[in-house]
């Protein structure tokens, strides 16, 4: 048996939960260090890295959810189109599936057979996948893209969250941010993992952009705590 496991997959889950799980851990630990950098109390720095993780999470799943029931209403006026179309013409749609064909390579007789006999088939999913890009494996799913989404931002984000019960001391911030990019990092290796894509370089690119804003966010508190003291 010859067993194919391709990510495309599972790209559309992937993509929401990475995002989700990268976007709790860095805005929640940029949160929690910033506040402590300001000097906040220990039970400031936990309401608001609570509030942090419930607000993102629901923010998270209702954007993921906006966004893809948008993706999907223009695939649906999409397929209503193409029904249009195949009804009013379906010679030209036949040869537009010709042109196709042989932009891939077909000469003009073979692309004519093969447009035929798969328009016969099923005309209107070939002129979806082959016209439109549209395929069952990219097609857009909100529920499952908010639910995604939502459910690895909480995790994510009661990662650093937890650090604050292990340091409650002035190193805080630096705590939270070296164990968030310890965090961040892993996401980055299995995000690539899950994705069968080599790992250095998205374990870099995370951990880079959460250092970056990590250390904004300190040095703002900072800023902020020596004025207001």
């Amino acid at each position: 048996m010859h067993d194919e496991n391709h990510s495309i997959e599972r790209i559309g889950w992937l993509r929401a939960a990475i995002l989700g799980a990268n976007d709790g851990i860095v805005s929640t630990a940029s949160l929690i260090a910033g506040v402590a950098a300001a000097g906040a109390p220990e039970a400031s720095i936990l309401v608001t890295g609570t509030a942090g993780l419930v607000a993102g999470a629901m923010s998270m799943a209702a954007g993921e959810y906006v966004s893809v029931s948008s993706q999907k209403d223009a695939e649906r006026a999409d397929v209503e189109l193409e029904k249009q179309h195949l009804a009013a013409d379906p010679e030209f749609e036949l040869e537009e599936l010709t042109l196709i064909y042989q932009d891939r390579g077909l000469d003009r007789a073979l692309a004519e057979q093969v447009a035929a006999q798969l328009t016969a088939h099923d005309a209107l999913d070939t002129h979806l996948r082959d016209e439109l890009g549209l395929t069952s494996e990219m097609a857009a799913r909100p529920v499952q893209a908010a639910a995604a989404s939502a459910a690895s931002f909480a995790v994510g984000a009661a990662l650093p969250l937890a650090t604050v019960l292990i340091d409650q001391g002035p190193s805080l911030p630096w705590t939270v941010a070296a164990a968030s990019l310890v965090f961040l990092a892993i996401l980055g290796a299995l995000g690539a993992w899950g994705g069968n894509a080599p790992m250095l370089r998205p374990v870099v690119r995370v951990t880079f952009w959460g250092a970056m804003a990590m250390a904004a966010t300190i040095a703002i508190g900072s800023l902020l705590g020596t004025v207001a003291g």
